[in-house]
């Protein structure tokens, strides 16, 4: 039987997570090189162009999110032509572990990071965190981290039981609190929903000059996995590669949800809680417009059409 390829565009779904692992092993030893951390972590990199996407996933992350089960900078590698350091960990791990401390140490005194001209770290969540605490590796790069966690440092971040069992990991020696770290960075970006309220104290602890922070109201706790559902996230991290990442392109971006049924659905959710019946008719009947089929919406415009018959709300008439 014929070995199955390991090039870098077969795709990795499928497969049992050994084999996986030595799959992603073989394509990133072929292109770059591919680098046990310890016993939870991994790199795998990608030498493709002069730009650096330094992306930090887990491997349940990936196998779950992509649909070829590889590493989220190989897909931009081969759009854009970037290289890719994937740093990938075995569950959620903070990457709070000695080894990959001293692999980013090899990388500075390598001058791995001097090879390019343009280098972004991106992660979300704990990777979101572990993006910040180590871009203070290669200064002057960009940081886009999505719900970044500051520390969960008891200390600091008491307020958050979110992560419990973390609270015995030090978060205080080397790469260690995530906003001091970016202080290096040329620019950051942080992406959360304010309405997360655990998020948005974080959040609030990457104040920063250099820090910019992008709100997004009724996305929730799984910001990464809707970005990519609406195929906005490639598309963030090609303008924060490019520095054109800004408020104004980020609100047109945006635009983008409002044909998205689950953040539409968020959006009536909320509204129905502040019981603004007039709003909920208004959104809905524009829902109604712009979508064939959307029977939430349907269903919520009935029951408020019945109710404003029988006198219990107020909704604005319909235009002919």
């Amino acid at each position: 039987m014929q070995d199955t390829p390991n090039t870098f565009d077969t795709p990795l779904a499928g497969l049992d997570k050994a084999e996986w692992l030595n799959r992603l092993a073989d394509i990133a030893d072929e292109r770059g090189h591919f680098q046990p951390l310890g016993q939870k972590h991994l790199a795998a990199f990608v030498d493709a162009g002069a730009t650096l996407l330094v992306s930090f996933e887990s491997i349940q992350g990936i196998r779950t999110l992509s649909d070829t089960a590889q590493p989220l900078g190989w897909e931009l590698t081969r759009a854009l032509g970037w290289s890719s350091l994937s740093v990938i960990s075995e569950g959620d791990t903070w990457f709070r572990d000695p080894a990959v401390y001293g692999y980013f140490d090899a990388l500075i005194d390598d001058g791995f990071f001097d090879e390019f001209d343009n280098i972004i770290f991106y992660g979300a969540g704990p990777c979101g965190y572990a993006a910040a605490a180590f871009s203070v590796a290669a200064p002057g790069a960009t940081v886009l981290a999505i719900q970044p966690q500051a520390t969960l440092d008891p200390r600091v971040t008491e307020w958050d039981e979110r992560f419990v069992e973390m609270r015995r990991t030090s978060f205080t020696d080397r790469y260690g609190y995530a906003p001091d770290m970016l202080d290096a960075a040329s620019h950051a970006y942080v992406i959360y929903d304010p309405q997360v309220e655990l998020d948005a104290m974080h959040a609030a602890l990457f104040t920063r000059p250099n820090v910019q922070k992008f709100r997004l109201r009724f996305m929730g706790s799984t910001i990464q996995t809707e970005l990519l559902e609406m195929q906005l996230l490639f598309p963030l991290l090609a303008r924060a590669g490019s520095d054109k990442l800004n408020t104004t392109n980020f609100a047109r971006l945006m635009r983008h949800r409002r044909e998205y049924p689950p953040y539409l659905r968020a959006v009536l959710a909320h509204v129905d809680r502040q019981d603004r019946p007039w709003l909920a008719t208004m959104i809905c009947r524009n829902v109604l417009k712009r979508f064939d089929h959307a029977p939430r919406f349907s269903r919520r415009l009935k029951q408020l059409e019945r109710e404003a018959r029988d006198g219990g709300v107020v909704i604005p008439p319909e235009r002919l």
